[in-house]
């Protein structure tokens, strides 16, 4: 049996909009967007969360101003049964998520 793998969104406190490399990669974004980052992973996405929040090979912004796992937003594509799969979906549900106004960084 395959070991599974899992998407996730973490929301992010608005002050990554004070970021210029976050601005840059949501030029369409308004104030009011709900910021994310979206993340793939073997490691479930609670354990994933926490790994980011102790720097564990860490998404610098998901460390910095994650606040909580969004899933509303992911649950419904896990588990994903290969890497290729995950790596995939990763960057559909960014675009996607882009696309209904989040302001989303995609790791």
């Amino acid at each position: 049996m395959n070991t599974p793998y899992y998407v996730y969104v973490i929301e992010l406190d608005p002050a990554v909009k004070g970021r210029a490399r976050f601005r840059k990669a949501n030029p369409g974004a308004s104030t009011k967007s709900t910021c994310l980052y979206v993340g793939s992973s073997v490691r479930r996405p609670t354990l994933r969360m926490e790994q980011h929040k102790e720097g564990y090979r860490a998404n610098r912004y998901a460390r910095e101003f994650g606040l909580r796992l969004r899933p509303d937003l992911f649950e419904a594509y896990n588990p994903i049964p290969t890497r290729a799969d995950a790596l995939e979906l990763e960057v559909w549900l960014a675009e996607r998520l882009r696309s209904k106004g989040f302001a989303v960084w995609q790791g």
